[in-house]
Formats: C-alpha cells, sequence, structure tokens
C-alpha cells in the first residue's frame, strides 16, 4: 500500500516521531543527546519551526512542533536526520543508516488534544519505566514545562499559556496533570494517529484539514465499500 504523503500546514501542530533501524541505539553517550538537542535547535530556528515538546529515548525521539510555515518540518528533519546520521557513525566507527526509514508524523487538534500529548511525549521515560518522576529524566522538555529550566529551544504553545495566568501557575497546573497517565484510550489514539499520520482530533477538524490539504486524514472505514455487490454483479 503507498504511504500517504505526509503534510504541515503551516500554524497547526504537529506530533512526530522517529525510530532507530530495527529499533537500534541512537543515543549512547552523553555527548550524542547534546549533539541531538543542538542541531534541533539550530534547525528549528533556520526553518522556522517552534518546538514545544520533545522527548529523546535511547532508541526513538518525539517531538511537539508547530512549523510556521508550510514544508518547514520536512526540512528541519530532514537537516538534522542527515548531520546527526554523519556524526553518529563517525563516532561510532560505522556507516549506513541508523533510522528507521522516514519519521512519522500527525497533526493535531490544539484547543482538545494538545496538552494531552505533551504530557504523552514528556511521560514516556515513566512509562518506560526508567525514571520514576519525568523530573528525573534530563532528556526531555518536562524540566522546562514543569520545572522551568530556561531553554532557547523550547517556544511555550497557547494551549500551554492557558494553564496560567502566571509562570509559577502555569507549571503548578502543568505538574498537576503529569501526576497522571495519560488515560488508555487517548494513549491508544495517540499512538495510531502518529504511527498511520491520521490526526488528531474532532470530525470538524479533520474535515477541515482534509479541505485544506486534500490528504486524508481520517482511517478508511473497515469492509466493503456499499454498492459494492450491486456493482460486481453489474460489471
Amino acid at each position: 500500500m503507498a504511504r500517504l504523503p505526509r503534510i504541515s500546514p503551516s500554524g497547526i501542530p504537529v506530533h512526530l516521531i522517529q525510530r532507530g533501524n530495527n529499533r537500534q541505539v541512537c543515543f549512547g553517550a552523553l555527548e550524542d543527546y547534546i549533539a541531538y538537542t543542538g542541531w534541533l535547535k539550530e534547525y528549528a530556528k533556520k526553518y522556522s519551526v517552534a518546538i514545544h515538546a520533545w522527548v529523546l529515548m535511547t532508541n526513538h525521539i518525539h517531538i511537539l512542533c508547530t512549523p510556521l510555515e508550510d514544508g518547514a518540518i520536512s526540512k528541519m528533519m530532514q537537516s538534522i536526520g542527515r548531520r546527526y546520521v554523519q556524526y553518529f557513525n563517525r563516532q561510532y566507527k560505522r556507516s549506513g543508516t541508523l533510522w528507521e526509514g522516514r519519521y512519522k508524523s500527525c497533526l493535531i487538534e490544539a484547543e482538545n488534544y494538545l496538552i494531552s500529548v505533551y504530557r504523552y511525549i514528556e511521560l514516556n521515560p515513566v512509562r518506560a519505566n526508567m525514571v520514576t518522576d519525568p523530573g528525573e529524566y534530563k532528556w526531555s522538555s518536562y524540566q522546562i514545562n514543569a520545572l522551568g529550566k530556561l531553554s532557547e529551544l523550547c517556544t511555550p504553545h497557547a494551549e500551554y499559556l492557558k494553564l496560567g495566568l502566571s509562570e509559577v501557575e502555569r507549571m503548578e497546573n502543568y505538574r498537576a496533570l503529569c501526576a497522571y497517565h495519560v488515560e488508555d484510550n487517548l494513549l491508544d489514539e495517540i499512538r495510531v494517529g502518529v504511527n498511520t499520520g491520521m490526526a488528531i482530533g474532532h470530525d470538524r477538524f479533520k474535515d477541515d484539514i482534509e479541505q485544506l490539504t486534500g490528504r486524508r486524514v481520517k482511517p478508511n472505514k473497515a469492509g466493503r465499500p456499499v454498492g459494492w455487490r450491486k456493482k460486481k454483479i453489474q460489471d
């Protein structure tokens, strides 16, 4: 089955994931994390992409971002991917690909789903039993969004800013939300969305995206299309 083209219209948040080839390790040392986050900051700025949340796991990454220009995310990820693979192969005296094909992504309806995707991403190390508290994991944006660590990489989304009138209030409310895992049904929706390229949001949001881009962002209905038997008889 042909892959659906990736879409990233300006102004609409995107959740993306990129995995190591065959789930192999992508970050083996402190210097690897530093290198990747440095290039993420460089190319996000170069191609006008606002980064809201991220996590670098041992063998994959998650990023929540908003492109400020159409197609900016593809340019950013291609540039980071090439640069990091060259670095990684040189560091570990290897050759060939590092990533499992192209990155996967889906559009997010900001008003009702964005903060849940923030939480999904930043609670990844907790779900993986790497830490018991997300603040213990250094290579995510949680320390920024929840604990106030300064960062030139992280840009708060408007929905995050609605969590409180002050920075202290926003962080307090965000920590309270992150005290609980994302609900199972929403967890599944986020995972299916990013792995299939389907948008996450209400039907009206998905209809608007399909009209804007001309690309399907809702799963096809299961089963045979209505009228298939009659058409087969006529044929």
